[in-house]
């Protein structure tokens, strides 16, 4: 269901790219079916006691509903949003789309990858670990021996499995930041130059954080809080404040810093930045007052 809303979500997106009148109501769309998956996605979210997502799906709700008012007035600020959206999904959709045969070999194709250069950087690190697949039934890592065609993309040791995914790629991070940068238009020696800051950066970052999850969780580093941490499987505590916590919190300074290097590139991104801010505690403030 959730790859449906996605699939939907990029339809309208891609949608808006065409010139015309729909413009504004394609890129409606986009946004409702995006707030859809992330509503989808919280059980998943909850059983990994993740609580970032569910803040965030909390918070798109006035999000949602400021965007579409500016839509409709075609408001040039939404609409610049509305193509960063789309050139993200442009982005990721040939790697993200597993009903698409041919994208869901790249998307394989670049698991693959990232699974070979974490294996890379652990080695370097002289941690052992062994490489396998993932039982898609029970979620568990299966014998080498009996993956037959199933994606080798799961990293074990002491008993402790780590599936490397597609959101392991960082994939969804080069292509929103790359997204955010295409809002506004550019020259093309600022295109290149934001691509180069944006894409390896992510890239080799994400290789290392997926290097450190997976020690911090196969090693137990972080065994604490069970009654906060844990979900009842034995030893996730460690994958919690590894990967739910520490990965995202150093994620989310990461991901400031790269956006002010693009603000710093392209000085219209960071007026186009403080207009969106005006726009939406603008709202927020209107709607405090009447309330008050």
């Amino acid at each position: 269901m959730i790859e449906y809303l996605v699939l939907l979500s990029c339809a309208g997106f891609l949608a808006f790219l065409i010139p015309g009148r729909h413009r504004r109501y394609a890129a409606i769309l986009g946004w409702v079916f995006i707030v859809l998956t992330l509503f989808a996605s919280l059980p998943e979210y909850f059983r990994e006691n993740n609580f970032m997502y569910p803040l965030v799906a909390a918070m798109s709700v006035p999000f949602l509903a400021i965007t579409v008012k500016y839509l409709l007035n075609n408001d040039e600020r939404a609409m610049h949003l509305s193509r960063a959206a789309a050139v993200a999904f442009l982005i990721y959709a040939p790697f993200g789309f597993t009903q698409v045969p041919l994208f869901a070999w790249l998307g394989d194709q670049l698991i693959s990858l990232v699974v070979s250069q974490v294996l890379w950087i652990l080695d370097l690190l002289n941690f052992t670990v062994s490489l396998t697949c993932m039982n898609p039934v029970t979620e568990r890592a299966l014998d080498p021996s009996a993956c037959a065609e199933l994606l080798r993309d799961t990293i074990t040791r002491n008993g402790y499995s780590v599936q490397i995914i597609l959101g392991c790629t960082g994939i969804q991070s080069i292509a929103i930041l790359l997204g955010v940068a295409a809002a506004v238009p550019t020259t093309l020696r600022q295109k290149l130059y934001a691509f180069l800051i944006v894409a390896p950066t992510i890239y080799i970052l994400n290789l290392m954080r997926n290097a450190f999850v997976i020690m911090a969780y196969t090693d137990q580093w972080f065994p604490y809080w069970p009654e906060v941490a844990g979900n009842g499987e034995m030893g996730y505590e460690s994958f919690f404040w590894a990967h739910n916590v520490i990965a995202e919190l150093l994620a989310l300074v990461i991901l400031v810093m790269i956006a002010y290097w693009l603000f710093t590139l392209i000085p219209s991104l960071g007026k186009f930045a403080d207009d969106l801010y005006q726009m939406y505690t603008g709202e927020f403030r209107k709607a405090f007052c009447k309330s008050k």
